[in-house]
């Protein structure tokens, strides 16, 4: 039942644990179909850290149980569908619920109709999905505003430890964006990892959204996430560089923001931050999941830095 190429990820990330876990995993499965009376009606699928299994009218999903997925079913039942996959059932002790089926189209891989269609068709598709997502944030959430000392501390010792080529006034302007937009947050939903492989194709409505985190925070933090994962997109898949990839990048922007409602300089100043986290990032860990040799590792990195510095003022 449990796909190799996810058991071998999950070993080598968890060891014993995810060994463990791995074990027990078919006989969770069964007992939960068992308790929500579910027929299987698929091959079993996987994400990074969970598998789905396809049954009548719904996707059964169990995950590793890691912080970062507590809080997923709160998401889901705060929104009701509004936006995202309905939620119709959930065990949060097996870290497993019940979810609305979508298609396996994701809009990561959309293509437009015709090439005619402007070029901010995707950032409209989500900029409009997470105006629906953008409501108050339930109790119990985790906030993002207490990671705001952690953030700034960690970009101050990796300017200062770590080999690379970001300006100074790069690595201000992030500390400024932590300083001015993450210490004092609004109380919204954030979905907390709002790219374009989490938003899926739907009966019920034309896209829906997936796998959230559920943060309390800046809304304009998450259309930071979709922008920063469409510059790789239209980077690698679209070959756009330099000013092209830039004033793509920047049509997007836009075009998002009209379509969310958000303020167009607060993305880019969220985006910003990020990019200039990622850069260092990649070179703390000296590993990107998307770069499979230092050759590609080398250019995720010049495409990285690329961004940092174009968006800063």
């Amino acid at each position: 039942m449990i796909p190799a190429a996810f058991a071998k990820a999950t070993v080598d990330r968890e060891g014993a644990a995810g060994t463990a876990w791995l074990a027990a995993l078919p006989s969770i499965v069964d007992d939960l179909l068992t308790r929500w009376k579910c027929e299987r009606a698929g091959e079993v699928m996987h994400g990074e850290v969970g598998v789905v299994v396809p049954v009548r009218g719904a996707v059964l999903k169990v995950s590793f149980p890691h912080p970062g997925n507590v809080h997923e079913p709160d998401a889901f039942a705060a929104w009701d569908g509004r936006g995202a996959v309905h939620l119709y059932e959930r065990d949060d002790t097996h870290y497993a619920m019940l979810l609305e089926r979508t298609h396996p189209t994701t809009l990561a891989n959309h293509r437009p109709a015709s090439l005619a269609v402007d070029a901010g068709e995707m950032a409209t598709i989500a900029g409009s999905l997470l105006r629906q997502l953008m409501i108050p944030a339930p109790d119990g959430l985790p906030r993002m505003s207490d990671q705001a000392p952690a953030w700034a501390e960690s970009l101050r010792t990796d300017a200062a430890e770590l080999d690379h080529a970001l300006p100074a006034t790069v690595v201000d302007e992030a500390l400024a964006v932590v300083d001015e937009l993450c210490r004092k947050q609004p109380q919204t939903l954030l979905h907390g990892d709002f790219h374009p492989r989490n938003i899926l194709r739907a009966d019920r409505e034309p896209w829906l959204a997936v796998d959230p985190k559920g943060y309390v925070g800046d809304p304009a933090y998450d259309a930071a996430i979709f922008l920063r994962t469409r510059a790789y997109y239209l980077h690698v898949g679209d070959g756009l560089t330099g000013n092209d990839l830039l004033q793509r990048l920047h049509t997007e922007l836009d075009h998002f923001a009209e379509a969310a409602g958000l303020d167009a300089d607060r993305i880019r100043r969220w985006t910003q931050l990020i990019a200039v986290q990622s850069a260092f990032g990649v070179r703390r860990q000296g590993s990107h999941h998307r770069a499979h040799d230092n050759a590609q590792l080398a250019r995720l990195l010049d495409l990285i830095d690329h961004l940092a510095v174009a968006l800063t003022t």
